[in-house]
């Protein structure tokens, strides 16, 4: 096939988003993603989500092929859903290690490879097909909204002290991997302040209390929190309220005003 330059065309069509939705537990990650545009749920085994939201999902996927047979039925077949979710992407990542396990013939991830941590290399082909398929979707011009958790680590600076962060609670190989092709990554979370009180002999004892009780969407990166997003998505308020409508509104307000 011949190539010229008048093949080059401009484009500026916004398309559907691919969403990393991260948080600590039972802040109602799965409730936000359920008010999303006509939305389907693909549970993973392990997760209990979504069991008293009434939404439509799919039976529980217990293993990598299980999955990946449900999106490939989205993918081939005509229906009015308008937003994927998998709920959760972290319990998923068991399946995909089971799914390594089978190929090479091992009873653990760890000696996957002939050991020495490349078994989480390996891997990333079985999480490039997974992402792959929620492209394929994307063309439909659905969204895809992965739901994960998050678990306190350590982060160490190179430019500073070292100090916590809530992360994405999966190997740190797929974490690079999903986080890259995400278009939005968001953080849901109360918001706390930390009380400072003396307890004797120069020790002090912090706690900390949730200001209001109101749940928020936070979606740039602090030092103590994932977040960030591309295009759009990376022109949003720092801190939304942890609301479908109020997400889809302020991208709209930002579209806007890049037009």
């Amino acid at each position: 096939m011949s190539f010229d330059l008048t093949s080059i065309k401009p484009t500026g069509t916004r398309k559907a988003p691919r969403i990393v939705l991260l948080g600590v537990e039972k802040i109602g990650k799965s409730t936000f993603a359920a008010d999303a545009d006509n939305p389907v749920f693909l549970p993973i085994k392990g997760e209990e989500g979504v069991d008293d939201i009434d939404v439509a999902q799919f039976p529980r996927s217990d293993s990598f092929g299980d999955l990946m047979q449900r999106l490939q039925t989205l993918i081939d077949d005509d229906h009015e859903y308008k937003t994927v979710c998998i709920d959760s992407v972290t319990r998923f990542e068991s399946l995909v290690w089971a799914k390594v396990c089978e190929a090479e013939g091992v009873d653990n991830i760890e000696k996957a490879g002939g050991g020495y941590s490349k078994g989480f290399v390996i891997a990333l082909t079985y999480w490039g097909f997974f992402l792959d398929s929620l492209d394929k979707l994307r063309q439909k011009g659905i969204t895809v909204i992965l739901i994960g958790h998050v678990k306190p680590d350590r982060f160490d600076d190179p430019l500073g002290p070292s100090y916590t962060i809530f992360d994405f609670d999966i190997h740190k190989k797929a974490k690079q991997l999903i986080l890259q092709w995400a278009d939005s990554i968001l953080f849901a979370n109360s918001e706390t302040i930390v009380k400072t009180e003396e307890v004797g002999f120069n020790k002090e004892k912090k706690t900390g209390k949730d200001l209001t009780g109101a749940r928020f969407l936070f979606t740039q990166k602090r030092p103590g929190h994932p977040g960030g997003g591309r295009g759009v998505y990376g022109r949003l308020p720092y801190k939304l309220p942890l609301d479908w409508a109020a997400f889809t509104t302020a991208a709209a307000d930002a579209a806007a005003l890049t037009k």
